[in-house]
C-alpha cells in the first residue's frame, strides 16, 4: 500500500472554540450551558447545544430553548491569541499544515512514520498538547482523504479521536446520513430525500447522471464522487486566500445609519490591518447586509487601483452603505460584514502607490495615510487589538465575527 492509500491525514477542529475559550477562562461557566453573543448566537458550550442552541440563531430564540443560558460578550482577542497557541503546536506537529478556519486544520503526518509514530499515535499526542497547553478540547479524525478524515472528527465529537482505516471507509461512511456530506446543507439534503436518497450508501449506490437530474450536474458531480471515496486533494500548505473579511451580528432592533457606520468603521479597521500584516492589498470591496426576516444582500464596489489603506476601503465602505439605506431602514439590520477580495502581493515600497483618484488626496496625503496606519498597526500589534479604537466604538458593543482564516502571526508566503 502506497503512502497515498494509507490513513496519514488528520483534521483537528475545536469543539465549540468560542465557547471553550470562555469556560477554560472564567470557571464558573465550566459544565453550564454557554452563549457567546447576545443578539445571535456567536458558539454556543455543548452543554447548550444539548438544548438544540445553534451558531447563528437568534439570541430570542436560543433564550426560549435554554432559559438557564449564560450569556456572554464575545472576547476577540482571547480568541486568536488560543488560535495561534493551537496552530504553533499543530506547525510543531508536521510542516503540512493546510488552516482552513480560526479553529480547524488538516494536517498531513504520514512522512512521520518513522519518526513520529503511527498517525493515530501522532493525533493522540497532538489532542494531548492541545488539551495541557492550550487547556481547550479538540476532536480529531484520521483517514486516508481530507474529506473522511473532517467527516471522521466530526462524528467523534465532543473532544474525540477517530480513526478510519482504509479497509473500513465503506463500513464508516455509508451508514451516515447524507448530511454528514461536505457541500449538503438543507436544499440540498430536502432533494436527496425527496428522491428517497437519506444516507451515504444511498447516495453511492445512484448513478452521477441520476444525481444530476436530482441536484445539479456540478452537485451531482461532487457529491458522487465523495459517496464513492474519491477526493484526491492534498494538504495544501502556503495558500493564500482569495479575500479578507470580518463581519458583526449586532441583533434586532433599530440602528441609526451612524451606528452602523461606526460598526463598519470597526470592521473596516480590522480587514485593512490583516490586509498590511499579510503584505497584501485589494482592489474589491463587498458589503454584506443580513435583514430583520433573515434576507440577505450584498454590494460591491471595484477601485481603480489596489490599496491597503484603512481611508480607502471605509470610504468605499460608506458609499456602499449609503446606497443600501432604504432597504435597511425598510427592513432592520441583523448582520453587517465587509470584506476585501482581488488580493495582490504588495511590498513597503508599494504602499506609498495608493489611488489617488478619491477626492481631496494628494500624494503628500497618501504618504501620510500610509505612516498613520502603519502606527496603529503598531500599537495594535504590541498593546493587543482593543489598544486603539475610534470614538465612534466607545461605550459600544457588538459581536464582531472572526475572519474564516486564523491570523498567520509572523508574516509568511
Amino acid at each position: 500500500m502506497t503512502e497515498s492509500e494509507t490513513a496519514s491525514i488528520l483534521h483537528a477542529d475545536l469543539d465549540s472554540f468560542f465557547a471553550s475559550v470562555e469556560q477554560r477562562d472564567d470557571p464558573r461557566l465550566r459544565g453550564r450551558p454557554v452563549i457567546v453573543g447576545g443578539g445571535v448566537v456567536l458558539a454556543a458550550s455543548y452543554e447548550a447545544k444539548a438544548f438544540g442552541v445553534r451558531s447563528a440563531m437568534g439570541g430570542r430564540q436560543a433564550a426560549r430553548l435554554c432559559p438557564e443560558a449564560i450569556v456572554v460578550p464575545a472576547r476577540f482577542d482571547a480568541y486568536v491569541a488560543a488560535s495561534r497557541a493551537v496552530f504553533e503546536i499543530f506547525r510543531d506537529t508536521t510542516p503540512l499544515v493546510e488552516g482552513i478556519s480560526i479553529d480547524e486544520a488538516f494536517l498531513e503526518v504520514g512522512g512521520l512514520r518513522r519518526l513520529v509514530g503511527e498517525p493515530v499515535d501522532i493525533a493522540v499526542a497532538l489532542r494531548r498538547r492541545v488539551r495541557e497547553e492550550v487547556g481547550l478540547p479538540i476532536s480529531v479524525g484520521v483517514a486516508r482523504t481530507k474529506y473522511l478524515a473532517k467527516v471522521a472528527s466530526a462524528v467523534s465529537k465532543p473532544d474525540g479521536l477517530l480513526h478510519v482505516p482504509p479497509h473500513g471507509e465503506e463500513h464508516f461512511l455509508h451508514p451516515l446520513p447524507v448530511e454528514r456530506l461536505w457541500g449538503v446543507g438543507a436544499v440540498t439534503a430536502a432533494k436527496l430525500h425527496a428522491d428517497g436518497i437519506r444516507t451515504l450508501g444511498d447516495l453511492a449506490r445512484r448513478e452521477e447522471s441520476e444525481l444530476a437530474h436530482v441536484v445539479g450536474k456540478a452537485a451531482g458531480r461532487h457529491l458522487h464522487a465523495l459517496a464513492r471515496l474519491r477526493d484526491p486533494r492534498p494538504v495544501e500548505t502556503g495558500r493564500r486566500r482569495r479575500s479578507v473579511g470580518a463581519q458583526s451580528a449586532i441583533g434586532r432592533g433599530r440602528r441609526t445609519h451612524e451606528e452602523l457606520e461606526a460598526l463598519l468603521a470597526a470592521l473596516v479597521d480590522r480587514v485593512s490591518r490583516r490586509l498590511r500584516g499579510g503584505e497584501r492589498a485589494g482592489r474589491t470591496v463587498t458589503l454584506r447586509l443580513r435583514f430583520d426576516d433573515y434576507t440577505r444582500v450584498t454590494r460591491a464596489t471595484t477601485l481603480p487601483r489596489a490599496t491597503a489603506a484603512t481611508a480607502d476601503w471605509l470610504q468605499a465602505g460608506r458609499g456602499l452603505l449609503h446606497t443600501a439605506r432604504p432597504l435597511i431602514e425598510e427592513r432592520g439590520c441583523t448582520l453587517i460584514g465587509i470584506s476585501v477580495s482581488g488580493l495582490v502581493e504588495t511590498g513597503r515600497d508599494e504602499q506609498l502607490e495608493l489611488p489617488l483618484h478619491l477626492e481631496g488626496v494628494d500624494g503628500r496625503g497618501t504618504r501620510e495615510r500610509a505612516r498613520l496606519d502603519g502606527a496603529l498597526d503598531d500599537l495594535r500589534e504590541r498593546y493587543g487589538g482593543s489598544a486603539v479604537v475610534r470614538a465612534a466604538m466607545i461605550g459600544r458593543h457588538a459581536g464582531v465575527e472572526m475572519p474564516t482564516l486564523p491570523d498567520p502571526g509572523p508574516r509568511s508566503r
